[in-house]
């Protein structure tokens, strides 16, 4: 079961409070940045271009709880740069359990060993884990050779020591649906992980490989073939099945991007965690002065090939919540 039936249960809860409530923009899942260093310079990703005082930064464990209490979404992914690399991330880990908000920790896994210890396993914990392939692959899209095999091992022990471990997988114009088959095959045969993420690649303007983003059609294409003959419901794929209907180009939404809202250094990021117009000091600025209309396919040139979860996810989930059949679909599937 790639969604935990406490997480479910809260979050379509929370979801339907919305609806009742007749709220049209709320958030669903925060994207806490509580530093921009990595320890890996990954060829799709371009947040370590931030300037040098600015990797040295580190968010202070009080900031970014006050952002999670105020921001009042019931998930929250803990990313960077490399949160691991944060010296008191445990506090904020810990300080989020404690508000039981459902905790992702976005994570190349590679200081894990060093990191295990401060952490405890909690229903209310993932560990996130990038596998962008398998080993020949994976080690090519973060530009170093051997990590595969340590991220595994690091995987396993994680698992061992009773942790809820799921994964998030980015893949490029040079993938192939046989791509997608074997590392998602791996990860839920294999390894076993608790859920799996997917997202096509996003052009991030300041990332190194500009050439091996994926336009809309390529995207549909890619997915299209590789869940053929059913095989999207063998793997344990933590999207709604609107979402995974949307990247097949069996259906199409609108961004609503609002409803996974970055926070980071800068403060609230607009309009989202893959472009950067500006920063709102509160949540409810960013969601009352930002120009949405402004944005999405047909609006913005940057966003014409985006069908990144940040921004089409939430929109999924608000249409699964509006449909009896969609949200009798999203019960049997999880």
């Amino acid at each position: 079961m790639p969604i935990p039936p406490r997480q479910a249960i809260r979050v379509g809860g929370y979801l339907l409070k919305q609806k009742l409530l007749r709220r049209e923009k709320f958030p669903v899942t925060l994207e806490l940045e509580p530093l921009f260093a990595c320890n890996l310079a990954c060829d799709g990703c371009g947040k370590i271009q931030h300037p040098a005082e600015v990797l040295k930064q580190r968010m202070p464990v009080e900031q970014a709880l006050a952002a999670a209490d105020e921001c009042g979404a019931p998930v929250v992914c803990l990313a960077g740069g490399e949160p691991l690399m944060h010296p008191q991330v445990e506090q904020i880990v810990e300080g989020l359990v404690k508000r039981k908000k459902f905790v992702y920790l976005c994570t190349n896994a590679l200081l894990l060993p060093k990191k295990i210890d401060k952490l405890t396993p909690s229903p209310y914990l993932s560990l996130a884990v990038h596998i962008d392939g398998l080993e020949e692959r994976h080690d090519e899209v973060v530009a170093r050779k051997g990590v595969f095999n340590q991220v595994v091992d690091n995987i396993k022990d994680a698992q061992r020591r009773g942790f809820r471990v799921t994964t998030n997988t980015t893949f490029f114009n040079t993938d192939t649906p046989q791509n997608v088959i074997e590392v998602l095959d791996f990860l839920n045969n294999e390894l076993d992980v608790d859920g799996m993420m997917i997202s096509p690649a996003y052009a991030y303007e300041k990332a190194p490989g500009q050439t091996s983003f994926l336009g809309v059609e390529e995207t549909r294409e890619l997915f299209r073939k590789a869940f053929a003959d059913g095989r999207r419901k063998k793997w344990k794929l933590n999207h709604s099945a609107l979402y995974l209907d949307f990247l097949e180009g069996k259906l199409d939404f609108d961004c609503t991007a609002w409803g996974i809202p970055s926070y980071s250094l800068y403060g609230w990021q607009r309009p989202c965690y893959l472009m950067a117009d500006g920063y709102a000091k509160t949540y409810k600025e960013l969601v009352e002065t930002t120009d949405w209309d402004r944005y999405g396919r047909g609006k913005d040139p940057r966003c014409e090939n985006c069908m990144a979860h940040c921004g089409h996810e939430p929109t999924a989930l608000a249409a699964t919540m509006s449909s009896l059949r969609e949200s009798i679909r999203a019960v049997r599937s999880s």
